[in-house]
């Protein structure tokens, strides 16, 4: 990049930034579950300092290890979305994976959607949803294509510094600041103006609250900004006695559960996991100590004690309550990712019909997610998570009631399907079931010539080489429809046109101008690349077996040919 250019990942983290600080302000609950989560991501490192000995954390640093932001915006237009494209794409962020929800069985929604983000280690993730009007009976759709286009989102200015980073290849910081003031004062703000309230509420009433939510508001609004938390369910427990939802002595007994399985799970792995910014050779200068008894209640007692002052009684503000379960797999399956959410707010709309007339009313759509993310599960580890998260729910549809009536029953009911999951990065490797990335260790360097074994998990046993686990840094479609059902209370919908019609990765390729990354091949190739230089680094290539080579160079292949392959910018205008 042209050194007079901003770096667009410090634009990306300044957006972000800017964006939380926009929605704190239009959401108090928002600004005050920020809080929750930073005292939640603070009692947690208090709690690792003291069993990896040496581990410790400035304010600023667990800032910004909190601040990871995963959002989600809906689109109503084809234009809209490829503008959405050309904007992200000004920082650093490309769209990774198509999510068909038209097509997720019971909770189908009417749209189509890519999330934008980061190739290499992402902080910031936009689910971006393109509503599909075809979707609808000929009638419907006529009437929300007339109210979409009479909307302008992106100004004519942010127009132009789009040509001109794509035309320069970056913007000076000036230009990059107006982009973001952009973002932040107009194309993601909430206004609470609508039009058109006989088609909204037709919508809803017909079920298609998304719909109506895309169809008639000004803008692209932030549905919801999810924050990074290190321990979900000691978040989850605390946002519910702030909401009034448990009392003091279940909270205090819900962190100590909480916390007292983290120490069981919180080995070298999950720090590298959860501390992108320690190196390697800095978590295993740790040592290893034993915490005192009775350290965990200690912990569990002061935070229930901050949650009692004033500013964080949160019975206050206008909320919906918390959503009762937790999405994705159980607690200590660390695969994938888990998600939760205080339930979407009902907030104030003034919608301005073709009529000259206005009707001031409600709506329902901006909700408060929560993430732990874990790995990166390969299509193996896909295919049993799949499997073992269908036999959960269905397990769970047999007792609706049972999580709001015994939530250790439930969470039993949950875990047991999960059983062949293993608990450790090592078990998960060794069984396939995520991915990893290699080196070699300078033992294993110097050891060079006299090592025996091209076995992987052999190499990191024996300390020639090391491993990290790739963390998941996608959507999961199921979970997000589950999110979708709680807040909306409105659990999927059926097609309206005479045949529901059918929804492609190349379709939305084309709207956006440019190829969708598979996320799953681009993990692929980060393993598989790092496999190869470990084994280069070691100086065992020559010695793996041929059919193992030449899967490895597949496999890192796969990745550069994905983009080789990528379609440039503005071709399939």
């Amino acid at each position: 990049m042209h050194a007079a250019f901003a770096d667009k990942f410090e634009m990306q983290n300044r957006l972000f930034a800017e964006l939380s600080r926009m929605f704190a302000q239009e959401v108090p609950l928002y600004d005050k579950a920020l809080l929750v989560n930073s005292l939640c991501n603070r009692a947690v490192c208090d709690l690792l300092g003291r069993v990896h000995v040496g581990f410790t954390i400035t304010d600023e640093q667990l800032e910004k290890t909190s601040g990871e932001r995963h959002g989600a915006i809906r689109i109503g237009r084809s234009d809209e979305y490829r503008l959405i494209g050309r904007f992200f794409a000004a920082f650093a962020m490309e769209p990774h994976n198509y999510y068909d929800m038209s097509s997720v069985g019971a909770k189908s929604q009417p749209i189509v959607a890519t999330a934008f983000r980061s190739r290499v280690n992402p902080e910031h993730r936009v689910f971006s949803s393109l509503l599909q009007t075809d979707y609808f009976d000929p009638a419907t759709k006529a009437r929300i294509e007339g109210v979409l286009a009479g909307r302008q989102v992106f100004s004519d200015k942010a127009k132009a510094l789009l040509d001109k980073d794509e035309r320069q290849g970056g913007l000076d910081w000036e230009d990059a600041n107006a982009l973001i003031a952009e973002g932040v004062g107009r194309i993601f703000k909430w206004t609470g103006r609508a039009r058109e309230h006989g088609l909204y509420k037709d919508l809803c009433d017909a079920g298609f609250k998304i719909a109506a939510d895309i169809a008639c508001f000004q803008s692209h609004h932030l549905n919801h900004l999810t924050p990074n938390t290190f321990c979900i369910d000691l978040y989850t427990s605390a946002m519910k006695h702030s909401l009034g939802e448990i009392n003091a002595a279940e909270f205090t007994a819900r962190a100590t559960k909480a916390l007292d399985r983290l120490l069981i799970g919180a080995d070298r792995d999950y720090m590298r996991l959860s501390f992108r910014h320690l190196r390697q050779e800095e978590i295993d200068g740790f040592a290893h100590a034993s915490v005192a008894p009775g350290m965990v209640a200690e912990l569990a007692k002061a935070l229930t004690a901050r949650l009692a002052q004033p500013d964080l009684d949160l019975r206050s503000l206008k909320h919906a309550g918390f959503k009762d379960t937790t999405e994705g797999p159980p607690e200590g399956v660390p695969v994938l990712l888990r998600q939760d959410a205080y339930k979407a707010l009902t907030e104030p709309v003034v919608f301005e019909n073709a009529d000259g007339t206005s009707v001031q009313t409600t709506h329902t759509a901006r909700f408060g997610e929560i993430e732990q993310r874990f790995y990166a599960a390969t299509p193996t580890g896909r295919t049993l998570y799949d499997k073992c998260l269908t036999e959960a729910e269905d397990a769970k549809e047999k007792d609706p009631g049972l999580a709001n009536r015994n939530p250790a029953a439930y969470e039993a009911l949950y875990a047991r399907p999960f059983a062949p999951f293993p608990k450790t990065l090592g078990d998960l490797l060794a069984q396939g079931l995520v991915y990893g990335r290699y080196s070699a260790t300078t033992k294993g360097i110097a050891d060079r010539g006299k090592i025996k074994t091209t076995n992987l998990h052999e190499l990191v046993r024996l300390g020639y080489a090391r491993v990290e686990g790739l963390r998941y840094e996608d959507f999961l479609p199921v979970s997000a429809a589950g999110i979708f059902a709680s807040n909306l209370n409105q659990y999927g919908t059926k097609s309206t046109a005479a045949k529901k019609p059918e929804y492609t990765r190349a379709m939305l390729e084309e709207v956006l101008g440019r190829a969708i990354v598979d996320a799953n091949g681009a993990y692929a190739s980060v393993h598989a690349q790092s496999v190869r230089g470990m084994y280069a680094d070691l100086g065992l290539w020559e010695q793996v077996p041929a059919a193992e080579r030449s899967a490895i160079e597949r496999a890192c292949a796969g990745g550069q040919a994905e983009v080789a392959q990528r379609v440039p910018q503005g071709a399939l205008a």
